[in-house]
């Protein structure tokens, strides 16, 4: 076995890009500045970032002043949830794969303000049921959230379709987007999303930065939750986080620039590892084949306990789920989602690739947990 680390869970989070970094480091030491001061220093930083607010933008399709920077994607949600109103409408609707940040923060917030949610069933493919949707939203409906790409699963919905479906209703459509920018092209006008989060550090950028999209003809809906200052025009005050937002703003442009380089190398090294492993006796995909990112492959190991394998398997790095219970006894929320049992979401494993990734790295993980496999099943 090598003594090297081999990274395979991406979804959870990257590697920082040498230029990201590159970027960042004057805006410590060198243009340290507030951007909210009104000296020349000030305004010079100021500068740098109304920039980064246009290649934040650039990414995404938006306008820049549709950006609000937050601490990352579950404060954008926090915001999303927690900030929309619109006269009398109380009820919200998501679905029961939804990432944690998401289920729950409507869950919390229905509570405490007395509104009404629905948390709807998946296909087996983990595809949203389009008429079950329809059928849910009411004219008492405020928003629906459904996520672009699954962080577990790596399913895309059909977001375009959904947004017709909720706008026809006259709700509003939030999307967590947080898997999906940075790797695949999303343009939040062509998918008619109303609010959309994500971070920076799932596409190589900082961790503690992220941003929310919030739409022209949503703007007067939203309430900030973070008050005292009034940056950002109201919508989340606070000193912003320079170095974070310069750095996010790297991000986004090397990945508009690379996205589809980048997009075939992992697919490849994908594909080779879920076919090599699907060789294995009682392995199996969970969640659509046909629908799904490039970099994500979610399978089964029949009577082979995750956390085990995980463990075993030291130097490389994989998951059973989301980052936030990566190693757990209790089996993740996604998986019952899609109608597995307990034990074989216990027996699950999470691949999420990279760019960095390369074909020896996939031969010695192949390797390995073929070994430790049969292994275990012999036990």
């Amino acid at each position: 076995m090598t003594s090297r680390n081999i990274y395979l869970d991406h979804n959870a989070t990257t590697r920082l890009d040498e230029n990201v970094l590159e970027a960042m480091i004057p805006f410590f030491t060198e243009y340290y500045e507030n951007p909210g001061s009104s000296h020349l220093a000030g305004l010079t930083v100021n500068e740098y970032i109304e920039e980064a607010f246009r290649q934040v933008a650039d990414l995404i399709g938006s306008r820049e002043d549709e950006i609000v920077f937050t601490s990352g994607a579950t404060e954008s949600i926090n915001l999303a949830v927690r900030g929309i109103f619109k006269g009398k409408k109380n009820h919200v609707v998501t679905l029961c794969t939804e990432h944690k940040a998401v289920l729950d923060t409507i869950k919390d917030h229905a509570e405490k303000n007395h509104l009404t949610h629905s948390i709807l069933p998946v296909q087996k493919d983990g595809m949203a049921d389009l008429d079950l949707l329809e059928g849910t939203i009411t004219d008492k409906t405020l928003l629906v959230s459904v996520m672009l790409v699954n962080n577990e699963t790596g399913t895309i919905q059909d977001i375009k379709k959904i947004s017709k479906l909720v706008h026809d209703k006259g709700a509003f459509l939030l999307c967590d987007a947080t898997q999906a920018v940075g790797k695949i092209p999303v343009d939040v006008q062509e998918l008619g999303i109303d609010l959309m989060a994500f971070s920076a550090h799932k596409f190589h950028g900082p961790k503690g930065i992220g941003a929310l999209y919030v739409s022209n003809t949503v703007k007067k809906y939203l309430n900030s939750q973070i008050t005292g200052g009034g940056q950002q025009k109201n919508r989340r005050s606070g000193t912003l986080n320079v170095p974070g937002i310069i750095g996010m703003a790297k991000a986004c442009e090397i990945a508009q620039k690379n996205m589809g380089h980048h997009a075939a190398h992992i697919k490849i090294l994908r594909d080779e590892l879920e076919n090599r492993l699907l060789a294995i006796d009682g392995t199996a995909i969970n969640g659509s084949v046909q629908n799904r990112i490039f970099n994500t492959a979610n399978m089964v190991f029949k009577n082979v306990f995750s956390e085990q394998l995980i463990i075993s398997l030291q130097h490389i790095s994989v998951s059973s789920g989301s980052a936030c219970s990566s190693v757990t006894t209790k089996p993740s929320h996604v998986l019952k989602g899609l109608g597995l049992s307990d034990e074989d979401a216990l027996c699950s494993i999470r691949f999420s690739l990279g760019k960095d990734n390369t074909k020896e790295e996939i031969d010695a993980v192949v390797k390995r947990i073929s070994k430790l496999v049969a292994q275990f099943r012999k036990e």
